[in-house]
């Protein structure tokens, strides 16, 4: 689960982080309100969508001279202009795609005198099984390209999870990012913070970009992007309650009811898949093929006939989708019971497009009977080639 910036910096400042002072705002009405409560001249209007690249984003409606999606503003009334200009807008970013997301919310945040940008970011590195701190002196720029082009500027700490943050670990950081003096005593504080926020509230990712070294030498967290394991959200009724469903997609929120691993694509080609390894490796030989997959759908392997009949109708709601593959390797997940999950859903909904189906493993024979006894229009396959092959051609 995403959280916006400022829902971010909340959960950092409750834990002792250096965060500027901000107002969140649905309303072009509040903007002047919002601003007279910073302490100025210097004003940050801030797009909250969850997608990266705001600043370099650009707003469908606007012309191609307008800025992006975060703007510095220096009186209040250069606020109130630019929140009447993104709030209902339609920001399109690196990270949207060319829909891009409409900018519901602002955040107006004091400004800073910034003298170096900074990247930190923390996620679980699985092939240590550790948390580890992701740091280069590059912040401010997209991460992948530095990786791409200078990856010795990005450097990767370990943390013990017994030990936790050591002094040690500390000392490893600063010298990494060449901190000195104010800004190097702030580090022995907020690293250990950053790590105690992304262990206590079972975060999947904390990413600072940029965490800047202020002209009075001290650090701040700029820029806060956080995201939640979502199998421990129970444990988190306070983060749950910060979910925004309007920044996500409408099948992915009733797929999550369902408890269905659902991602929706740009493609044409649907897929239910059991397994997310099996899944990725659908999706690659639909692209092998010539055509693009619509959806990442993981029914697991132990989905009820009514979950995949669930996942089904999700898949055939997307107006995109020109065909479906199914494709179950059944291990625990039996293939008599995709097959009756499949066949009661295609009664209900109806099949409008193609549909294949590859059946394999735990009562394969019988899944197949079903399918074939069902009357219904749907093509049988014999292995994953056979079936992409089959998919394709008949939406091509």
């Amino acid at each position: 689960m995403n959280i916006h910036e400022y829902q971010a910096k909340q959960v950092l400042k409750s834990f002792g982080a250096p965060v500027a002072a901000g107002v969140a705002i649905t309303s072009a009405d509040e903007a002047e309100a919002a601003a007279k409560q910073l302490p100025g001249p210097l004003y940050v209007v801030k797009s909250q969508i969850h997608a990266g690249g705001r600043g370099k984003g650009r707003f469908k409606e606007l012309g191609p001279d307008a800025k992006g999606g975060v703007r510095l503003a220096r009186s209040i009334d250069e606020v109130v202009a630019n929140a009447k200009e993104m709030l209902g807008n339609t920001l399109v970013t690196a990270q949207t795609g060319p829909a891009g997301k409409q900018v519901n919310r602002l955040y107006i945040e004091d400004g800073a005198d910034i003298a170096r940008e900074l990247y930190c970011s923390l996620l679980v590195d699985r092939s240590t099984g550790r948390v580890s701190f992701v740091v280069s002196t590059e912040g401010g720029m997209d991460i992948e390209a530095v990786a791409h082009d200078t990856p010795e500027k990005i450097v990767t700490i370990d943390i013990d999870p017994e030990a936790g943050v050591t002094p040690a670990n500390v000392a490893e950081i600063n010298d990494a990012y060449g901190l000195t003096g104010a800004a190097a005593e702030d580090g022995e504080t907020l690293f250990p913070t950053l790590y105690r926020a992304f262990v206590e509230k079972d975060m999947s990712m904390l990413e600072v970009n940029p965490l800047i070294v202020m002209e009075n030498g001290r650090l701040r967290v700029l820029d806060a992007k956080v995201s939640f394991d979502g199998n421990a959200l129970f444990r988190h009724e306070d983060m749950k309650a910060l979910r925004d469903e309007t920044e996500e997609d409408a099948k992915e929120i009733e797929a999550s009811e369902w408890d269905l691993a659902y991602v929706a694509l740009d493609g044409n080609i649907g897929c239910m898949v059991n397994g997310a390894g099996l899944a990725m490796a659908t999706m690659d030989i639909i692209k092998l093929y010539g055509k693009e997959p619509a959806n990442f759908c993981d029914v697991g392997g132990g989905a009820s006939k009514e979950k995949v009949a669930a996942a089904f109708k999700i898949i055939t709601a997307d107006p995109a989708v020109q065909g479906i593959l199914v494709n179950i390797f059944g291990g625990i997940m039996r293939c008599d019971v995709i097959a009756e999950g499949v066949v009661a859903a295609v009664r209900e909904v109806g099949l409008k497009v193609p549909l294949v189906v590859r059946l394999e493993g735990t009562n394969v024979d019988e899944g197949k009977r079903i399918l074939n006894e069902s009357g219904l229009a749907i093509t049988a396959a014999d292995d994953l080639d056979d079936a992409a092959q089959k998919i394709v051609a008949a939406v091509g």
